[in-house]
Parts: C-alpha cells; structure tokens; sequence
C-alpha cells in the first residue's frame, strides 16, 4: 500500500482490505460547488481510485469563498474540469467529467456505471431525480445539503429508507432562500461536506455505522448537532418523472424556448448593479423587493417572463405575479444559463 494511506490504515478496524475496496471504488459526486468541493478532495486523497463529475455550471468569482477545490485563476472555466484538474494534484485518482446538467433521460445509465453516488446538488429538481434514479439502480447514496448557518447530512441504502421518505413532497418554490439570496457561512459547507465524504468512505469500507434512516444536522452559530430518526414510509420509486413540475417549476422556461418566444415582456428581479453587468435586452427592471409595490402597475394582458441571477428569485417573483392574476413564467437558470447556452460573450458574475 501507498505510504500516503499509513495514517488511515493505522485505524483500528481500517487496514490493507479497507483501502483495497476504496482503491477498486466507482464514486459519483453530483456537483463541484461548495458541497463537492469539500467531498471531492476529501475522497481522493483518501484513495478512492475512480471519481466522476457532474457539473454544467462555470466558476464564479462568488464561489470562491467556500468552494475551495477552485482558485482565482478557474473563474470562467467549467466547475468539473476545474474540480478534475484539482483533485489530479493531490493523488492518482481517475477523473470521469461529465459536463452536464443530470436529466432524467441519463441519469439510470450514468448512475449504473458506478458504485455509490453523492448528491452535492443546490436544487430539489435535482436532489429527488438523484434519490429516484439511486434507487431506481440499487446503489446507495449519500446526500447534504446548507443554508444560512446550518446544514444536513445523509445516506441511503437499496432496501432502506430514502430521501422520498423525510421529504415525501418538496417545499413550496422559492419558499427555502439559496445561497445566492440567503447567503451561506463557508465553514459550515465545510463541516457537511466532511461528513458527506466521512458517510461515503464508511459505506465503501464497511467501517462505523452509516446514516441510514438517521439525518443529522448542524448548527454552526450554537455549534451543536442533532440527529433525527426516521423510517421507510413513502410509495415505492417505479420511474423517473418530470422534476420540475414535481416540484412546482413547471411555469419555467429554458433560455432556448425563451430566444423563440415573441411578445413577452421581460422583467428583471435582480438589483440594479447586477442589471449593470448584465442583462436581457428590453427586460423592466424591478428589483423583487419592490414587485409587489409595483406589480398593480403592470399590463394584465401582458405575457412576462420573469428572470434573475439563477432562477431563485425569478420563482418568487414568479409567484407574485401569479397572484396578482397576471400570466408569467419564469427564465430556468437565470441569466447564468442564458450566458451559458445562448450568449456566451455575456459577462458573468
């Protein structure tokens, strides 16, 4: 064995055959951002020797200050191949890049070339096809996710009980703020992720007692955790569904759909500096703060399309215009994906 791996096969109960099945392992890490940024070094220098990639999303100077696996000099390049080139540093590891968004119509394939998948996604379209398609493959899978100053970890195994069962239905759009509104403490991605890649290697090895059945949580401003219990309880898992409609996106639109459309009124929920960097020709801009102020004003029998940085906001203001009887749907991805697939020459923040 590699004298890298001395300190973890003194471990009690680890030894040669522990880091033998890390070695043989097939890991795939949903995401490069803050959560795979911590898994993702962590379970290369650990040894696991095939590590894949799932991320469509480039390097923002944003990201930087808790997702570590990228530098300054990485913003504007993809997060996987940025991700990929980072963990080549610290070991031997393989690196399988997949430079995509996870859909539906992959993910069985993609998933069954692999023995265990960690889910590092930011959204809950994505975080339920990860679950359903885990299942789905028999593989188990383990999953974390943060806001503000807290976050939560767990693991699922075939047979066991999943992610469907302590989530049988997700929130209401826009009612569980991002990171890009809500903001997120680094450290705290940090202590999730490492425990992310701590449930992963004992579930490659065989050591400890994984989550299964068991969520545990963090507080970093009362630096404590918990741990909640629960049981299978949910409708068995027979296929892959429509995501964002199962999760009450289905008033989106893709940047391609909306370079097609004619007529519609954009409107632009971002501050007035973000519009300044970028932004959609013609689009109102309202900051979503004041769209309830103003959304009496606007044209009942307009058509809007309703946009921010991401697609976080641009639900919210979605919603408000839903209510005040007014036809709208809203840019998935936001101005990021727009910059992503139509215009790449746009800048990017």
């Amino acid at each position: 064995m590699d004298a890298r791996y001395s300190r973890q096969l003194a471990l009690p109960g680890f030894g040669p055959a522990a880091q033998q099945r890390l070695l043989d392992a097939r890991v795939l890490v949903i995401g490069a951002g803050g959560l795979g940024s911590h898994v993702l070094p962590a379970l290369a220098a650990a040894g696991v020797g095939t590590i894949g990639i799932v991320d469509d999303d480039r390097v923002e100077v944003s990201n930087l200050h808790r997702q570590l696996v990228h530098g300054t000099e990485d913003v504007g390049t993809g997060k996987a191949a940025s991700a990929g080139a980072s963990i080549a540093r610290l070991n031997d590891t393989v690196v399988e890049l997949h430079e995509q968004r996870l859909v539906a119509a992959d993910a069985l394939a993609l998933f069954a070339r692999y023995d265990l998948v960690v889910d590092g996604s930011d959204n809950f379209p994505t975080r339920y096809l990860v679950a359903d398609a885990a299942t789905l493959t028999g593989i188990p899978l383990v999953w974390g996710a943060v806001s503000q100053y807290g976050g939560q970890a767990s693991t699922s195994v075939p047979g066991g009980p999943g992610y469907r069962d302590l989530f049988p239905t997700p929130p209401p759009p826009g009612s569980v703020e991002s990171c890009e509104v809500g903001g997120v403490l680094p450290t705290t991605v940090g202590v999730v992720g490492a425990i992310m890649a701590t449930e992963t290697i004992k579930l490659l090895t065989g050591i400890g007692s994984p989550l299964v059945g068991r969520v545990t949580t963090y507080d970093a401003l009362g630096g404590g955790f918990r741990e909640l219990r629960f049981s299978a309880s949910s409708p068995p898992v027979t296929g892959l569904i429509d995501y964002d409609l199962f999760c009450g996106l289905g008033d989106s639109l893709t940047p391609g759909q909306l370079q097609g459309l004619d007529g519609v009124t954009l409107i632009d929920v971002r501050e007035a500096w973000e519009a300044e960097i970028a932004a959609l020709s013609g689009a109102l801009l309202i900051p979503l703060g004041s769209l309830p102020e103003v959304v009496d004003r606007l044209d009942p029998d307009a058509e809007f399309v309703v946009y921010c940085h991401h697609g976080v906001r641009s639900q919210r203001g979605l919603e408000i215009l839903h209510d005040a009887g007014l036809s709208a749907r809203h840019l998935a991805g936001g101005i990021d994906a727009w910059a992503r697939e139509i215009d790449p020459t746009m800048a990017r923040y």
